[in-house]
């Protein structure tokens, strides 16, 4: 090409989670079994969705609204409900021209990052979902930058690490926070989401909170919105309905913007989103109509805590199966449906095998960990061994050495299979 057409940032759009897929399907065709524990589909792990909101798509379908366009930001029905929701809880208060539609929080993530000025950053977690940080590092052409989750604390963040990096870098305009975390499984206390608000409002930042797992907590721990904490700082909230109901096929996400009118800045930035939004004229039309039916029907709460007690059982059936191994760490967790294992600084070396039994897969591994990161070669000799596919915790824009499994196996006897499995991998792998 006589002119460079690559965008800056094209070479950060990584995706780990997916990525490990291209391997595992080698594996496949050279006869492994594979156990996919890499990604958050509940329903490609077996979770059948409740008849009754079956019955309430079924509905909404019949209807002939269903198969038009639908308002650029959305259904009024829905925003009106979905606004009124938020007013319920107290704390800082929307209308409907505050919510808006996407295809999915992927899609509302594309439009956030990628109308921000590109000299404005927006500092994330690490570990960090790949979706947030590969996002905001190709709008910059930069690397993104990170505060660190502590491994040691419950993977809570590490709040005089953020305040430190987002005073001597005034390049810095927004804060990003997962809560429940993915990939760690960390839910944040209301000291830890008042701290980084006090951050924000300290050096006048945004804040966006993806909110997705917001209704997966456990072990203890209550259902905390950021609408609920933010005050008078101006935020962007992420929302959907892939992983509570769960419904990730129909790429329904929605964006609460919070305190939009406090600063004129913002506000326009808001209004460029949406103007992006415009261009592709809507999101689908069908799973909006559904939400206040479904979200308000009584029977929504009581499915929301049943599903929020089968991740509790097992995330500890999880916990219980790989801690106690030298060499890693693994932290309880207290919401969504992950659970990340940490290997501890050291016990990862570039000569550590496990037995393959297949001599092609063999050879398929030996080539694939000449280089790179140490957690990577485990994942990999883990999947060439066992058939079982995580995903490294360094593909999640990390430096520590780990991996993240999922909590989604519907299967009693295969659930057991896969964590015990893991366990005697990990004490294989490690010995000495």
């Amino acid at each position: 090409m006589r002119r460079n057409i690559v965008h800056a940032g094209a070479g950060s759009l990584t995706y780990a989670i997916r990525e490990i897929v291209e391997v595992a399907h080698k594996f496949r065709d050279l006869g492994m079994e594979i156990t996919y524990e890499n990604i958050g589909d509940p329903v490609q792990k077996g979770e059948k969705v409740a008849p009754w909101i079956r019955e309430i798509v079924h509905e909404a379908i019949d209807r002939n609204l269903a198969w038009g366009y639908c308002n650029t930001t959305g259904v009024p029905e829905t925003r009106e409900f979905l606004a009124a929701e938020v007013n319920k809880r107290g704390g800082a208060r929307v209308t409907p021209d505050d919510i808006i539609f996407f295809n999915g929080i992927g899609d509302a993530v594309g439009k956030v990052y990628g109308f921000l000025r590109r000299e404005a950053r927006v500092i994330g977690p690490t570990p960090a979902y790949s979706t947030h940080s590969s996002a905001e590092a190709a709008h910059s052409g930069y690397e993104h930058l990170t505060y660190d989750l502590d491994p040691y604390a419950g993977w809570m963040p590490d709040l005089d690490d953020l305040r430190l990096k987002v005073k001597y870098n005034d390049s810095i305009a927004g804060i990003l926070l997962i809560n429940p975390d993915n990939p760690t499984g960390a839910v944040y206390p209301r000291e830890v989401l008042e701290g980084m608000m006090e951050i924000a409002r300290e050096f006048d930042l945004f804040v966006i909170c993806d909110e997705i797992y917001t209704h997966i907590v456990y072990n203890g721990n209550q259902v905390l919105h950021t609408s609920e904490v933010i005050g008078d700082v101006c935020g962007i909230v992420m929302r959907g309905v892939s992983k509570e109901v769960p419904w990730p096929g129909a790429r329904c996400g929605w964006i609460e913007v919070l305190n939009r009118h406090r600063d004129e800045m913002f506000d326009t930035y808001v209004n460029s989103v949406v103007a992006a939004k415009r261009l592709e004229v809507c999101s689908t039309t069908a799973p909006q109509m559904v939400i206040p039916r479904m979200m308000g029907d009584p029977r929504y709460v009581p499915h929301l805590r049943r599903r929020a007690a089968v991740f509790e059982a097992r995330a500890k059936q999880a916990h219980e199966a790989l801690q106690g191994i030298p060499g890693v760490l693994v932290n309880l967790p207290s919401g969504a449906f992950y659970m990340t294992v940490l290997f501890e600084d050291g016990v990862l070396n570039d000569s550590q095998t496990l037995a393959i039994a297949n001599d092609a897969v063999r050879k398929v591994v030996e080539d694939l960990v000449d280089g790179g990161p140490n957690d990577r070669r485990f994942v990999y000799y883990l999947m060439g061994a066992t058939g079982i596919c995580v995903v490294p915790l360094t593909g999640f824009c990390c430096r520590r050495d780990g991996f993240r499994v999922t909590l989604l196996e519907t299967d009693d006897e295969k659930r057991r299979w896969i964590f015990s499995t893991l366990a005697k991998a990990l004490r294989e792998y490690l010995k000495e």
